[in-house]
């Protein structure tokens, strides 16, 4: 929900790379952000899942789910902007889930950061814009990927639970071909309080408009 919220501005085409249930393009489509959507997910199941999540919600017309290996996908046509919630972990790191479908989904077993950003670079049109949510761990994996698909970084948010935590998340926003300059916003905090009972006036907002508040894109 907060990488829908993070793109601003309103696009053509797009592409989400490992869609799962296509909840992303969903958002952009229903807050007309987007005009169109082609879905790619390696897992048929998922693929499934996401075009019938369309059709149900009166998006058929405007989506397509793809059941391929994002890395292996040919587009007749560049994207304006594509888009991720790409896999955090490593395929040697963490607990294998012993739901393929889950291991999948969070190890790198179908491709690497440097894959998703290869694979976005190649579908992109020159100047389009790259979306993506990630771990804060794994920053300098992400910012390193996208600089060496020349996808450059140029807007970043850090996204806390709440005042006294680390960062959970970061969103990224880069541009194919643009000369490197970032901003690093003010940080994203999630609840007012330790025990998650309030949200932040930001929050709030981004529940609210479906976007963040605009002080967060200059």
């Amino acid at each position: 929900m907060l990488l829908s919220a993070y793109i601003s501005g309103k696009y053509e085409r797009g592409c989400e790379l490992g869609a799962g249930s296509g909840i992303i393009s969903l958002l952009l489509l229903t807050r007309e952000k987007l005009s169109h959507a082609v879905c790619l997910e390696i897992q048929e199941e998922y693929a499934a899942l996401t075009e019938r999540n369309a059709r149900e919600n009166g998006l058929a017309d405007r989506l397509l789910a793809v059941s391929t290996d994002i890395r292996e996908y040919k587009s007749e046509c560049e994207f304006d902007i594509v888009y991720t919630n790409p896999p955090y972990m490593k395929a040697t790191s963490g607990r294998m889930c012993a739901n393929d479908k889950k291991s999948i989904a969070r190890h790198e077993l179908a491709g690497t950061i440097e894959d998703f950003c290869s694979s976005a670079a190649r579908l992109l049109k020159y100047g389009g814009a790259f979306a993506a949510v990630y771990r804060p761990d794994r920053m300098c994996d992400l910012l390193a990927a996208m600089r060496a698909a020349r996808l450059e970084p140029k807007r970043m948010t850090f996204v806390h639970a709440d005042t006294e935590s680390e960062p959970s998340m970061l969103l990224v926003l880069g541009k194919s071909g643009a000369k490197s300059s970032m901003t690093l916003t003010r940080p994203l905090i999630i609840y007012k309080d330790k025990a998650h009972t309030e949200y932040s006036d930001d929050m709030n907002y981004i529940m609210e408009n479906g976007s963040f508040p605009s002080y967060y894109k200059r």
